[in-house]
């Protein structure tokens, strides 16, 4: 097999944009942690970060490829974008950001939560209007060592995904039908188990798009997948993605200061109905982790090349 692309250097100039938008924001958004969630790996083809703050994301939208980067600026959210997708991309960038969130409406009942919210008034819980985009990358992450599914992904991306647009070198992530394409010997040299394979190719022959509130439908599609995928791809803040290893931990240690099992998340979030994915976001974000008692788990890798 030929050895994959070296990773891109990153950008450290100002690029002249095909098409450009500007938007004036009351609060300063933390644009790197609202966009963050789209980031698999730090070698994700289809996503980088520059020094000055800037992001730059390669998209398929529904008028093609495109790349967008956004960057805060003394008051104003600047967004540049390339390619047929770059209008799209453009005229979704402020939703993207969380334009149509409302933080304020989370009730704040506990010190801790003040805490967190108050290191957390950058941010939204943005949408990108892109659900097989988001289903993708949540569905190789099933029941895997993070790194396989980064491994797959960055994988995939580099054979299939064709080259960004604009001035930064980046890979369109493959459009829906391209993933029924990929054959056997790309998806065994990807690192992703039969399961998973079928998953995604089950899901490329449906709409996803205009079945966002519906993708537990689909076989081998659980809670846990499409909550991810809704908070990614629809902004929804409420999205609960019980099932996780990690998460009750996670949320049961920042919010009480001990961890706690899948009931006992959704006891601690229940105050928070219409919010309970933002508090798990902070938390995330800001919060604090169980102590490690136990060897890390190893990746696998079962490749024969």
């Amino acid at each position: 097999m030929p050895p994959l692309p070296a990773r891109p250097p990153t950008l450290r100039v100002p690029i002249l944009a095909d098409v450009e938008r500007r938007w004036a924001t009351s609060v300063r958004l933390d644009v790197g942690a609202i966009l963050s969630v789209h980031r698999h790996g730090g070698r994700d083809p289809a996503y980088r970060t520059a020094p000055n703050g800037s992001v730059w994301r390669a998209s398929c939208t529904p008028d093609g490829p495109g790349t967008i980067t956004v960057v805060a600026e003394a008051g104003e959210i600047v967004a540049r974008a390339w390619g047929p997708g770059a209008g799209w991309l453009l005229d979704r960038f402020p939703d993207s950001l969380g334009a149509q969130d409302d933080p304020d409406s989370l009730p704040i009942d506990t010190p801790v939560l003040a805490q967190l919210a108050a290191r957390a008034r950058g941010l939204r819980i943005g949408r990108s209007d892109r659900v097989w985009e988001a289903l993708v990358p949540v569905i190789m992450e099933q029941k895997v060592v993070v790194s396989e599914a980064l491994r797959a992904w960055r994988y995939l991306l580099l054979q299939y995904g064709e080259p960004a647009p604009g001035p930064v070198e980046l890979r369109v992530p493959p459009p829906q039908h391209v993933w029924r394409e990929i054959t056997e010997a790309h998806w065994h040299r990807s690192g992703l188990e039969p399961v998973r394979m079928r998953t995604i190719r089950n899901a490329s022959v449906v709409d996803v798009e205009a079945k966002a509130d519906v993708l537990t439908a689909l076989r081998g599609i659980g809670e846990w997948t499409a909550a991810l995928t809704r908070s990614r791809a629809v902004g929804d803040a409420d999205a609960v993605p019980f099932g996780d290893c990690h998460l009750p931990s996670m949320v049961g240690q920042t919010l009480i200061g001990r961890p706690v099992d899948d009931a006992g998340m959704a006891e601690l979030l229940e105050p928070y109905v219409g919010h309970r994915y933002r508090v798990i976001r902070m938390c995330e974000l800001y919060g604090r982790t169980a102590p490690r008692r136990g060897p890390r788990l190893a990746p696998r890798d079962y490749r024969n090349f």
